[in-house]
């Protein structure tokens, strides 16, 4: 794959690069569910520091390590470790990648509409029928995800 082709601090655009956004809502789901698992893994490890306190606790820890991880990575290279695996990032809407702040606003956005059956609805079938696959968090911060380049 070639280098990102930016013009003008731009996204590529999805008829003249579609490369970049080729089976990102498919590949978005395999990480979701990596994502998960490795989330399910911080949550078994934590539980016996907290000399198993947490097992009364469980669901706001899942939610609290879930987030935490998701902010951090996603701030630390612009992809989960779910998302690096599928070889897909994020890009704000300048092309760029996410700064603690957005990836902060990103997961808190998301965190809120997995919280709801409607807006969790809305979100994949604006995955799946946008032309650049964004979800809803995805559309309201103009953020994308998109195939990694070889050179990234």
């Amino acid at each position: 794959m070639r280098a990102m082709p930016y013009t003008n601090d731009r996204l590529p655009d999805p008829e003249l690069h579609a490369e970049f956004y080729a089976d990102v809502p498919m590949k978005r789901a395999i990480a979701w569910i990596v994502d998960g698992v490795l989330i399910a893994i911080l949550t078994i490890v934590a539980i016996p520091f907290t000399a198993f306190t947490a097992l009364f606790f469980l669901p706001l820890l899942w939610l609290v390590l879930g987030f935490l991880y998701r902010v951090m990575t996603l701030a630390g290279g612009s992809a989960t470790w779910g998302m690096r695996l599928m070889a897909i990032s994020f890009r704000t809407h300048n092309g760029g990648p996410m700064t603690l702040p957005e990836a902060f606003l990103h997961t808190l956005i998301y965190s809120l509409s997995m919280s709801f059956v409607v807006p969790q609805l809305i979100s994949i079938g604006t995955m799946l029928f946008t032309e650049r696959g964004q979800s809803l968090g995805d559309l309201f911060l103009g953020t994308v995800a998109i195939n990694r380049s070889a050179r990234a």
